[in-house]
């Protein structure tokens, strides 16, 4: 229900997308990432890459023509690893992060809260990110 619900927001991201001023590929990482650490991973790939899709002169339809042009290619790839990568921030980024979370608490290991989990994760991911931010985004 969700991807049916979500057609017409991604209609006006992809009409509107220069207004939102996300121009850069690490803005498409960070910003992709973000929205994915709270989200599931489709629904925020579809956000961007609909924005991705109208800076380009693309439309969400057609992916040919967004993977056609360089900048589209980076986008995608950038929206791509946000997405995924940053899902692991939080249990509520990634539907198995609850699973995990769920069958080690019923084999008796204690697993951290909501908020620990986000402390430790952030510990560790976020060095990671920026680092990729400037390895492969900049």
């Amino acid at each position: 229900g969700i991807f049916v619900t979500m057609i017409p927001a991604l209609e006006i991201l992809e009409a509107r997308a220069a207004a939102l001023n996300v121009r850069e590929p690490w803005h498409f990482f960070w910003l992709s990432g973000a929205l994915s650490s709270f989200l599931d991973n489709a629904p925020t790939y579809l956000t961007f890459t609909a924005v991705a899709s109208g800076l380009v002169g693309a439309r969400l339809e057609d992916l040919s023509t967004l993977i056609g042009s360089r900048l589209g290619e980076q986008l995608l790839i950038a929206v791509s690893c946000g997405s995924v990568f940053m899902g692991a921030n939080t249990y509520s980024g990634n539907g198995p992060n609850f699973v995990v979370k769920s069958i080690a608490e019923g084999a008796g290991i204690k697993m951290p809260s909501f908020g620990h989990y986000m402390l430790y994760s952030g510990a560790i991911l976020i060095p990671i990110f920026i680092l990729t931010t400037f390895v492969f985004f900049r």
